[in-house]
């Protein structure tokens, strides 16, 4: 076997152990999965995990950071282009926040991290800095050159974007609470729409 495909043999299958650990983690908690029960469902030796990950905890921590990782998926190089879209940024943004939201495996999966969260430093550094800081670094970014070019306001662009992300981390926790109590999310179906249309109303110019 030539390095390239040993590399991507080695790239697959820590893919799927990922994967699978995704969904033993949401469905069985972070105690009730076991390296064990990962190699079984991989479909390889328990051994061959270590070839990957140094434990159960460092498998959960990369599976938490795509949970946290920021929904919209745009480049350093792109946010310019992308935020002088002004409005249609913040719903393409939002709407991918909302896609997130009502995944059931993602869904089960931000609901086992909550938990988690505090029992574990490393993970609580990593949403943090995954999620909190790559998000508002990037809103404020995109706001800044909004302002640059008469979209909206001239503002703190940091205070926007908190103000921006804090509703929508907060919409994504009720919806959350609910399904956990396996109560219908109906009535808020809308919310995120609702909220890109106030919020935008209170910034544009």
């Amino acid at each position: 076997m030539t390095e390239d495909k040993a590399q991507n043999k080695r790239n697959g299958t820590k893919q799927k152990i990922l994967k699978v650990s995704t969904t033993l983690f949401s469905e069985l908690g972070y105690k009730g999965t076991s390296i064990r029960k990962i190699a079984r469902n991989v479909g390889i030796r328990e051994s061959a995990i270590y070839n990957h990950y140094r434990s159960k905890e460092d498998i959960f921590l990369d599976v938490a950071k795509d949970i946290f990782s920021s929904p919209f998926s745009t480049q350093n190089s792109d946010i310019k282009e992308e935020a002088l879209k002004g409005k249609s940024f913040v719903q393409n943004f939002t709407m991918q926040y909302k896609l997130l939201s009502f995944d059931k495996s993602s869904e089960k999966m931000f609901r086992l991290l909550m938990i988690e969260l505090f029992q574990n430093k490393e993970l609580r550094e990593q949403f943090m800095s995954e999620f909190h800081a790559k998000n508002i670094k990037m809103l404020s970014e995109a706001f800044f050159i909004m302002m640059q070019n008469s979209i909206i306001k001239s503002q703190d662009p940091m205070m926007i974007s908190y103000e921006f992300l804090s509703t929508l981390f907060y919409i994504r926790l009720q919806i959350t609470l609910m399904k956990f109590d396996n109560d219908s999310t109906t009535a808020i179906s809308t919310i995120f729409e609702k909220h890109v249309e106030f919020f935008w109303e209170s910034i544009k110019i």
